[in-house]
């Protein structure tokens, strides 16, 4: 009996923990609440990405051939060349699993300078509201970081060297563009857009079920967004 009085007070003071509205909580909270949730979420995403078959198996963020040369692969395909087309598919995903852990540092940067303003914005904003102030602030040196990465781990498949003279000659036919056309910078941009496609889905995760967040503060900060 005592154990069960105990469980209902525990849940009646939880209750009243979460009962409150966003306009409850001070800027220090609500900024603060805010920075665990988002740090948590861009912590999470990298490490799924940033480990073998992070990409190549994750079907939201697989780097396949660019558009311009899908009918290319089809060909290889058909004519015996799977095991090749097979490979350079593996290699960039591969090359985007190696340079993703380096935006670890640079998303907990950004969520260290953000601005009381900011954090208000991002609160109030639609559910990927923190992903798009992580675009706004990072993507430029992720680009920095992430392409010297991928060029050493796409250096080491001499099918990428073939890759790019097949896709050069598309591009002056105009079937594959130009950014496409060179590898390097292809994954280079597929890595980023994964990164933040993983950074969406676990913001959007932590907004639906504050429960799930890692500190006190930010399940106290989400829960009470739903108010």
């Amino acid at each position: 009996m005592r154990a069960i009085v105990g469980f209902v007070g525990c849940l009646v003071m939880c209750t009243q923990v979460w009962a409150i509205s966003l306009s409850d909580l001070s800027d220090k909270d609500a900024g603060g609440g805010l920075k665990e949730a988002l740090s948590q979420g861009a912590a999470k995403a990298v490490d799924l990405l940033g480990k073998q078959d992070g990409f190549l198996k994750n079907a939201k963020v697989k780097i396949p051939m660019p558009d311009g040369l899908r009918q290319a692969e089809k060909l290889m395909r058909t004519f015996g060349m799977k095991k090749q087309a097979d490979e350079l598919i593996t290699s960039m995903n591969r090359a985007a699993e190696a340079a993703v852990p380096e935006a670890k540092e640079l998303l907990v940067g950004a969520v260290k300078d953000m601005s009381v303003e900011d954090a208000k914005k991002i609160l109030t904003g639609g559910d990927t509201s923190g992903t798009e102030y992580f675009k706004g602030k990072t993507s430029a040196q992720l680009k920095e970081r992430f392409k010297p990465i991928v060029q050493k781990a796409m250096d080491k498949v001499g099918l990428a060297k073939t890759y790019e003279k097949f896709a050069s000659k598309g591009a002056q036919y105009g079937v594959i563009s130009k950014e496409d056309a060179d590898l390097d910078n292809y994954v280079t941009q597929k890595t980023l857009d994964g990164l933040f496609t993983m950074v969406a889905e676990e913001e959007k995760a932590i907004r639906k079920n504050p429960v799930g967040a890692a500190g006190d503060l930010a399940k106290k900060v989400f829960g009470a967004l739903g108010k």
